[in-house]
């Protein structure tokens, strides 16, 4: 019978290697603030959990790879191009690369922002 071994556990703390966690849990709102975690950042892309506090915004600007929200709580808006998009728990928008884009949280809004190079 072979051996099994485990890989190294990794040292982020905040999102564990092969254990389950609740993305909505992993970051909490801040007055008047946008609170960023980023989840994983490589060569091929990043995954980045936000949390807005109502009012709060990612100003116009364009990325050179296209990039996904997904809604986990809250209501926020796209803006795609000077198209307000609104969105909400459970939705997702693609950002199209070198578009300009912003997002606007209607309310306190978390979402998870998936970026592939």
């Amino acid at each position: 019978m072979s051996e099994f071994k485990m890989a190294p556990k990794t040292e982020n703390k905040a999102f564990p290697v092969a254990e389950k966690f609740n993305l909505i849990e992993k970051v909490s709102y801040a007055e008047v603030s946008i609170v960023s975690k980023i989840i994983i950042r490589n060569d091929k892309g990043n995954v980045t959990l936000f949390a807005f506090d109502k009012g709060e915004f990612l100003s116009e600007h364009t990325a050179p790879f296209d990039a996904i929200v997904q809604v986990l709580d809250g209501k926020g808006e796209a803006i795609i191009d000077g198209k307000v998009i609104e969105l909400n728990v459970g939705e997702s928008i693609i950002m199209p690369a070198n578009v300009r884009h912003a997002v606007v949280a209607v309310e306190k809004f978390k979402m998870l922002l998936t970026m592939i190079k």
